[in-house]
């Protein structure tokens, strides 16, 4: 007798706007343990950043989030992006961390407001 396995349907969404006249290609997926979300204005993942919250304190109520550069190049901006782009995400989802793939060609303040709409668009958490 064979077992039929049952595999979980994973959630994935995806959206392309143009972003200051860059054509931007937003990608969201949900894993039970993970929120894996790819951000490019080249058409490839990027940089691969991990972004993960941790309370302070003993603080449930009050999240940090630290970021982790896992494949790319490691640059301040990099961080700052990261964060910018993916707090709210893990807070919105339950405070499961984010698995950021980013490949910006502008990375301006309007830019990375801009894109937040966008992933907002691709909710799947």
């Amino acid at each position: 007798m064979s077992e039929i396995l049952v595999v979980p349907l994973i959630r994935s969404k995806q959206t392309e706007k143009s972003i200051n006249g860059i054509s931007t290609q937003v990608v969201c997926t949900e894993f039970s343990n993970y929120i894996f979300i790819v951000l490019t204005q080249y058409g490839k993942i990027g940089t691969l950043v991990s972004v993960t919250p941790a309370s302070r304190s003993g603080d449930i109520s009050t999240s940090m989030f630290t970021t982790k550069v896992l494949l790319g190049k490691e640059e301040a901006l990099t961080h700052v992006c990261a964060k910018h782009l993916a707090t709210f995400v893990s807070q919105e989802a339950g405070n499961r961390p984010v698995l950021l793939g980013l490949a910006l060609k502008d990375s301006s303040i309007e830019a990375i407001k801009a894109m937040k709409d966008v992933i907002k668009s691709c909710q799947v958490w």
